[in-house]
């Protein structure tokens, strides 16, 4: 059996993770596959800041930094934002996925620009941080938000008719009047719209959480994972630490809310 562990980037209830759970349909897997989806232990409630941004590292980080010793065959993170990734590669030798460099690449493989497609306004620091970090100032046509404040845990549910016809809106002005080539749904609380978009636009969408599940197991196929010298391991690893922390900060969130 394959195992893979796919990181929730927040601290989520179980009806939580389901919503997450659902981007599995959306792409054919192999049977002999077991995918893991396991919330942060804790983290910020928000992701609009860099104060977010580096609690989130922290977070997605020691919740997958035992992946291997616990027998998982790789690690896929849940958000575009690519959290913890580089910390991962880090201490472990198994592939690990972040949605968010890997969708603006694998647009690259299907046009010549793409746009992404963000939730709300707060969120575009973050985006524009990432694809100037990748060096994909050139091939990113915009970033347009559609503005509906995110909602983690019950994510699109509901809102269905409402949002998705203004997200089809946003995206054709990208294509339109920014020259967009492929859309990247900016967010994998955006995969319940990935089909109506794939169907209602004239151009390819990505939907990046499945899009990891695929990369996966291509890597996993072809024996790829990421070299040694551009993530170097710890000279000192402190993963005691950090599980003490995250358990530390549980306690006050869960005293918090008690």
């Amino acid at each position: 059996m394959t195992r893979i562990l796919i990181i929730v980037p927040f601290a989520l209830d179980e009806e939580g993770v389901k919503n997450r759970q659902a981007q599995s349909r959306y792409v054919p897997l192999p049977a002999d596959w077991e995918l893991t989806y396991r919330p942060v232990t804790c983290g910020p409630t928000s992701f609009m800041s860099p104060h977010d941004w580096g609690l989130m590292d922290l977070a997605i980080f020691e919740a997958g930094c035992r992946a291997e010793a616990e027998g998982f065959d790789a690690v896929c993170i849940d958000t575009m934002s690519d959290s913890g990734m580089v910390m991962l590669r880090s201490v472990l030798s198994i592939p690990v996925i972040g949605a968010g460099k890997a969708s603006m690449l694998y647009a690259l493989t299907l046009g010549g620009k793409f746009s992404v497609l963000a939730q709300w306004e707060p969120a575009l620091p973050r985006y524009r941080k990432a694809i100037r970090e990748y060096g994909f100032d050139r091939q990113c046509a915009s970033v347009r938000s559609f503005d509906q404040p995110p909602d983690f845990a019950n994510l699109l549910d509901g809102k269905e008719d409402k949002v998705f016809p203004r997200m089809r809106d946003v995206a054709m002005r990208c294509i339109e009047e920014d020259g967009a080539e492929v859309i990247c749904l900016g967010s994998t609380t955006m995969h319940q719209a990935g089909e109506y978009l794939a169907a209602n636009l004239p151009v390819p969408v990505v939907n990046p959480g499945p899009l990891t599940y695929k990369l996966v197991e291509t890597f996993l196929a072809l024996g790829l994972k990421h070299g040694r010298d551009v993530y170097p391991a710890p000279v000192e690893p402190r993963l005691d630490m950090l599980h003490a922390m995250m358990k530390a900060g549980a306690a006050v969130e869960q005293a918090t809310k008690g």
